[in-house]
């Protein structure tokens, strides 16, 4: 670097970062894959001067000043352009000439990442491991008292029903009054939750919908997958395959146009329609795609223009109460499809989740409710809001399960967990530990792009660009540069893989129930855990 570099404040130094990018210069042939790979351009080419200092030979005569040119890579220490630890020069240099490594100090650049109000890029959710769903422990085993099972030898149906699901009498008396009975489902308890066409990239979100297709085709597993807002390509639209998603329709409406002008087309009915009104990495905030993802393409599906960031608002602006919005939202759309798909809201975890399900018990229209926990992801969220918003998870699916249970309707309103499920790599054992506490089914989005994609991102705070859509991996890039690199078939197999060992796990924690013919919603006594307060709050066993 030039001596004479001027001092300022705002001025930082490679030691500054939080990952320092080591390059061994005897190594490097300068081929420029590092600086062409690197998503956040954190490397420049560079003219390095080394001045040095000979004594001649003779006595008495004056030293010599040499200087020596070279070339080779710098890292750039502007915030903006800071190495996210990808690894990606790493994996493409061909004599493992360069390396980020962690910085020591876990807080660099802390105070200077959220400059001008810039949304922080770290993928969503909080970057601290582990969870109340993590503590706890399945202890009713069945050995001599009830024949437990054995997971790999028997037949299981592990399936649930997405819908409202009424007793045949008054499904019976439902029919007479209404020429209709509510639509129900059966699907696979584990559902991909909303990332929208526009998040994701198009060989990510093509990737997701083949996986899913041969789940359900060649495995015989009723998965399915949420469009998140944004619509979807017009082609799946009339496909046979749209039976296997649900539409997400949120505050912002972008892409109903394209999903409303093809109904009348549509071969297959989508699996359900979900309304979003809130996320659970900043509840009470609507969904945001910046002007980094914003191509013509996501453009055109969501008919805006090009290169311009699109906020939703923060609530249906036509609607000011929960009746309002079942008497539109929810009818309207169940009329859209002649009351043959099932519609359900999607909110954010909150204290006042009772009041919304309290107000759909009295409407069968309504069938079902998903609730976000606050550890649920988004990759264009604020700071306040990922860190100081939210309601665990766990808690407000017991306390929702427990008011049905109450109210005499637990098998008939089905509620979708979603929220840092498999945070910490526990995905079998967080769902299984939901669905204990009342949960129907769950949603995962940030576990499905870390194990079918092959994210980088951690909780430790390396990579989580996804938000300004320079993905390493291009599983959240609309740069047709980064999002090659990702096969759409081999994210299919992945995701199959996924699927077949969360199968196999859940089977390993049901068995011993000796439960084989139904999921064990609700049966929190096979549930303990070791912390008194947190066996009081969920109403569970306490043990130690």
């Amino acid at each position: 670097m030039p001596s004479n570099r001027p001092i300022t404040p705002s001025t930082l130094s490679v030691r500054d970062l939080p990952w320092q990018i080591a390059w061994n210069k005897d190594k490097c042939t300068l081929c420029g894959q590092c600086t062409a790979v690197c998503p956040v351009h954190a490397l420049e080419l560079g003219v390095f001067r080394k001045r040095t200092v000979e004594l001649p030979l003779g006595i008495g005569a004056p030293p010599e000043n040499r200087t020596q040119l070279f070339y080779g890579i710098r890292q750039r220490t502007d915030p903006a352009f800071a190495c996210v630890g990808c690894a990606m020069c790493t994996l493409v240099c061909p004599n493992g000439a360069i390396s980020p490594h962690r910085s020591d100090d876990a807080d660099k650049l802390v105070f200077h990442r959220d400059r001008c109000g810039v949304p922080r890029s770290r993928g969503g959710r909080r970057n601290t491991p582990g969870t109340v769903l993590d503590q706890l422990k399945f202890i009713r085993i069945s050995m001599l008292t009830d024949p437990a099972l054995d997971a790999g030898r028997h037949e299981f149906e592990i399936r649930t029903l997405l819908g409202r699901v009424l007793p045949p009498e008054d499904n019976l008396k439902f029919l007479r009054q209404n020429g209709w009975v509510p639509p129900v489902r059966e699907i696979y308890p584990l559902m991909i939750g909303g990332m929208s066409f526009g998040a994701l990239s198009p060989n990510m979100w093509e990737g997701l919908q083949m996986g899913v297709a041969y789940l359900n085709e060649e495995l015989g597993m009723p998965v399915r997958i949420s469009t998140g807002e944004g619509g979807c390509p017009p082609r799946l639209l009339r496909s046979r395959f749209l039976k296997y998603v649900i539409l997400q329709i949120a505050s912002g409406y972008f892409g109903w146009d394209e999903i409303i002008h093809a109904i009348p087309d549509m071969k297959e009915d989508p699996c359900a329609i979900e309304i979003k009104y809130g996320q659970g990495a900043k509840p009470g905030d609507g969904g945001l795609l910046m002007w980094y993802k914003v191509n013509r393409l996501i453009a055109a599906i969501r008919g805006v223009p090009a290169g311009v960031s699109l906020p939703s608002p923060p609530t249906h602006q036509t609607q000011y109460s929960i009746e309002e919005s079942v008497a539109k939202m929810i009818q309207s759309m169940s009329m859209a499809w002649g009351f043959r798909v099932p519609v359900y809201p999607k909110i954010s975890g909150t204290s006042t989740a009772m009041a919304v399900l309290n107000n759909l018990t009295r409407n069968p229209y309504a069938g079902g409710l998903g609730i976000d926990g606050e550890d649920g992801g988004t990759g264009a969220a604020y700071n306040i809001s990922m860190n100081h918003m939210g309601h665990p998870i766990a808690s407000n699916i017991r306390d929702a399960y427990l008011g049905l249970v109450t109210a005499g309707m637990e098998n008939e309103i089905p509620l979708i967990a979603g929220g840092g499920i498999g945070k910490s790599g526990n995905l079998a054992a967080n769902a299984a530990a939901l669905i204990m506490l009342g949960a129907s089914g769950v949603q995962v989005g940030k576990y499905i792009m870390q194990a079918a994609a092959g994210c980088v991102g951690a909780e430790s705070d390396r990579c989580n660009i996804c938000n300004i859509g320079q993905c390493p991996k291009g599983i959240t890039s609309q740069d047709p540069r980064l999002y090659r690199r990702l096969d759409p078939e081999l994210v299919a197999q992945r995701l199959v893989d996924v699927f077949l060992g969360f199968d196999m796990e859940l089977r390993k924690i049901i068995a011993p129930l000796g439960r084989s013919t139904s999921l064990p919603v609700g049966m929190s006594d096979a549930l303990g855990v070791s912390d008194y307060h947190i066996a009081e709050r969920l109403k569970i066993n306490y043990v130690v």
